[in-house]
């Protein structure tokens, strides 16, 4: 019995708690002109920098949390993330991650670098089976 009054109230609980997405995206907008009025303290050169404003992208994300939270929606969830996506086009299209593109060295400079340490190990293990075999002038 306890079970079942167990099963019952958390049904109960979980039809009260359904998300208002509508209640949601009306707040978002709030935290997106907050955002942008910080935004506009920093230089907009500086925008690709995150050291330049960490703490007001914080904000943003602790206020859509809230929001989405205050209408029983779970976040992040995929309007939210329409949303945040709208102001990351908005504030960030322009910062693109500059990807190093890694090339082979040239053919010359690669057998160097090959040879070298190959050459190396072969004179050192001479050099160590030529001392073992001369052990009577130790």
């Amino acid at each position: 019995v306890n079970g079942l009054m167990t099963l019952g109230f958390a049904g109960a609980c979980q039809q009260t708690n359904l998300c208002n997405e509508s209640l949601m995206l009306e707040k978002l907008p709030a935290c997106g002109k907050s955002f942008e009025e910080m935004m506009k303290k920093v230089d907009s050169k500086k925008w690709c920098n995150l050291t330049e404003f960490i703490m007001y992208y914080d904000n943003f994300t602790q206020c859509t949390e809230r929001e989405a939270n205050n209408a029983s929606c779970f976040w992040p969830n995929p309007l939210a993330e329409v949303f945040i996506t709208g102001i990351h086009k908005q504030f960030f299209s322009n910062c693109t991650s500059e990807k190093v593109h890694w090339e082979d060295p040239p053919d010359e400079i690669l057998i160097t670098l090959i040879l070298i340490p190959v050459m190396l190990t072969c004179a050192m293990i001479t050099l160590v089976v030529w001392r073992s075999k001369r052990s009577d002038i130790l």
